[in-house]
C-alpha cells in the first residue's frame, strides 16, 4: 500500500526500556504523536506486558488507537528479577530483543502496516542498528533531564575524567559549576553500579551520532543553555514534558492518566483522605517505583514526618513496608496516611498538597515542576543527586534535605525542610517559583510552545521522508 493510500501519516514503532519510570513518558509521548495522525505501535517486553495485563484489564484505555505489541527480552517470566546479573540481562536483551524486533518489524510490514520510524529508549540503543538495516528512521529518547545527558556525555568522551579529585569543582559547558555530590551517583561514587555504569555511559552514545533524531523529555526553557550545547552534537529536541494533557494544557479531555501500571493504586482512599484536608497542608511523601530505603533512613523519615507536626500522605511500597518503625502507622493515624501505592498526578494536583518528599528521579521532578509542588529532595542514586541540586539552586523550586556524614537524613532534618516550605519564609519564594514553572511547562506543550513545535516539526520530516 502506498504511503498516500494510508489512513495515517507515518508509522512510528515505540520501544521503551522496561521499567515503569521509561514506559510512562515514551506512551505519553506516543498517545501525543497519535493525536497528531500518526499511527503507534508500543512494543514492550513480554514480562512486562503481561504484567500490565494482570493489573489493569483497562490498560490501554486512555491510549487512543494505539497497536501494543511485544518483544522478548529473553527472561518472559519474570523479566531482570529472573536473570542472574544485571550484565546478563542486558546482554541477553540485547540478543534476543534484536531477534524479536526484527521478527516484529517483519511482521507489520506483512500486515500492510510497514515501519517508517523507530522511537526507542536511549538505554537501550541497539535498536538503531536494526533501524538502520531495514532503511526506517531511528529516533532515541532519552528519559533524563538533557543536563544529566550532558554530564553521561561528556564522561563517555573522555572529557570529564573519572575518579573525580574529591575537592573538584566540575565546569561542563551549558551547566552552572557542580560538586562531586551533585553529580549522579554512577559518577560520583566511581565503580559503583558497573553495570549501569556501561549503560547509561557507553551504551547511551554508543551509536547516537547515527540517530536521525534525538528526543529529550524536558522543555527548552528549563534547560535552556544546556540544550543549546547539546544541539550543536546531534539533532536534539526537547518534546516535554510528556504528562497527560489534561495536567497541562488540556487540549484533549481523554488524556488523564498514563494508561500503564506496575502497581496497583489504592486510589480512593488517597483521594477522600486528601479531601478532608486544608489547602497545601499535606506533605506528599514517595520515592518512586525502584528506590530501597535502608531501615535506619525509613525510620528516620518516619519520625520526621511525625516531628513536622503537619499532615503527610506517605507512599511505601509492599515489599518496603517491613521497614517501617514497629507501631508507627497506628501512632500516626491522626496526621497521616501509609499507603502502597497511589495515583501521583492527581495526588500532586489535589490542592491540599503542600509539598512533595521526593527521591527526584526525573519523571516525579518534572511532574511536581508541571504541576506547581514545591519539592523537599531526598536522592538516592543514579541522576537523583543533580537533579535535586537544580531542584534547590537553579529552578528554586525546593529544599534538598542534607545527609550526615553516615549518608543518612535525620528526622530533625526532614522536619525542618517540610515545616520550611509549608510554614515558612522560604516556602513562600519557593511557591512563587513553582507557579513560574508550571505556567512555563505548560506553555511548551501548548500549541505553538517550543515542544509542541519539536513535534510538529519531527512529524512533518517524517510523512516527508
Amino acid at each position: 500500500m502506498e504511503k498516500g493510500e494510508r489512513a495515517y501519516k507515518a508509522h512510528c514503532l515505540v520501544l521503551p526500556y522496561p521499567s515503569q519510570g521509561h514506559i510512562n513518558p515514551m506512551l505519553q509521548f506516543s498517545k501525543l504523536l497519535n493525536h497528531k495522525g500518526i499511527k503507534i505501535t508500543l512494543a514492550n517486553t513480554i514480562f512486562v506486558h503481561n504484567t500490565i495485563q494482570k493489573i489493569s484489564s483497562s490498560s490501554s484505555s486512555s491510549s487512543t488507537s494505539i497497536a501494543f505489541e511485544t518483544i522478548s527480552d529473553g527472561y518472559d517470566e519474570g523479566g531482570i528479577t529472573q536473570a542472574e546479573s544485571i550484565e546478563a540481562y542486558l546482554d541477553r536483551f540485547r540478543k534476543i530483543g534484536t531477534k524479536t524486533l526484527i521478527e516484529l518489524i517483519d511482521r507489520l510490514s506483512g500486515s500492510g502496516n510497514p515501519v517508517d520510524c523507530i522511537v526507542y529508549d536511549a538505554f537501550m540503543p541497539w535498536p538503531l542498528d536494526v533501524a538502520k538495516k531495514f532503511g526506517i528512521v531511528g529516533a532515541v529518547f532519552f528519559t533524563q533531564s538533557c543536563s544529566v545527558d550532558n554530564i553521561f556525555y561528556h564522561v563517555h568522551q573522555g572529557l570529564l575524567k573519572l575518579p573525580l579529585p574529591p575537592d573538584s569543582e566540575i565546569l561542563l559547558p551549558g551547566l552552572p559549576p557542580l560538586q562531586p555530590s551533585d553529580m549522579p551517583s554512577f559518577i560520583y561514587v566511581y565503580g559503583s553500579y558497573p553495570a549501569f555504569f556501561t549503560m547509561v555511559v557507553d551504551g547511551q552514545f554508543y551509536n547516537v551520532d547515527k540517530a536521525d533524531w534525538v528526543f529529550c523529555n524536558t522543555f527548552y526553557e528549563l534547560e535552556e543553555e544546556v540544550v543549546d550545547c547539546m544541539a550543536k552534537l546531534w539533532p536534539l529536541r526537547t518534546i516535554g514534558p510528556t504528562i497527560p494533557s489534561m495536567y497541562l494544557d488540556k487540549r484533549r479531555e481523554d488524556d488523564r492518566e498514563y494508561g500503564f501500571s506496575l502497581f496497583n493504586p489504592n486510589s480512593d482512599a488517597c483521594l477522600t483522605w486528601l479531601n478532608a484536608k486544608p489547602k497545601g497542608s499535606v506533605a506528599y511523601v514517595s520515592f518512586g517505583s525502584l528506590a530501597e530505603l535502608g531501615e535506619n533512613q525509613m525510620e528516620e523519615l518516619g519520625w520526621g514526618l511525625r516531628n513536622s507536626n503537619n499532615y503527610f500522605l506517605w507512599v511505601v511500597r509492599e515489599k518496603e513496608a517491613a521497614k517501617l518503625p514497629q507501631g508507627f502507622v497506628e501512632e500516626t493515624s491522626g496526621k497521616g496516611l501509609v499507603v502502597s501505592w497511589c495515583p501521583q498526578l492527581d495526588v500532586l494536583a489535589n490542592e491540599a498538597v503542600g509539598c512533595f518528599v521526593t527521591h527526584c528521579g526525573w519523571n516525579s521532578t518534572l511532574e511536581a515542576l508541571s504541576l506547581g509542588v514545591p519539592m523537599v529532595a531526598v536522592p538516592q542514586w543514579t541522576d537523583q543527586s543533580t537533579n535535586a541540586r537544580f531542584i534547590q539552586d537553579v529552578w528554586k523550586m525546593g529544599l534538598k534535605a542534607q545527609a550526615d556524614e553516615k549518608g543518612i537524613v535525620r528526622r530533625e532534618e526532614i522536619a525542618n525542610c517540610v515545616r520550611e516550605i509549608l510554614e515558612g519564609e522560604r516556602g513562600k519564594e519557593i511557591r512563587k517559583n513553582t507557579s513560574k514553572w508550571k505556567e512555563l511547562a505548560k506553555n511548551a506543550v501548548d500549541e505553538g510552545g517550543s515542544s509542541d513545535k519539536n513535534i510538529d516539526e519531527f512529524i512533518a520530516k517524517l510523512v516527508q521522508s
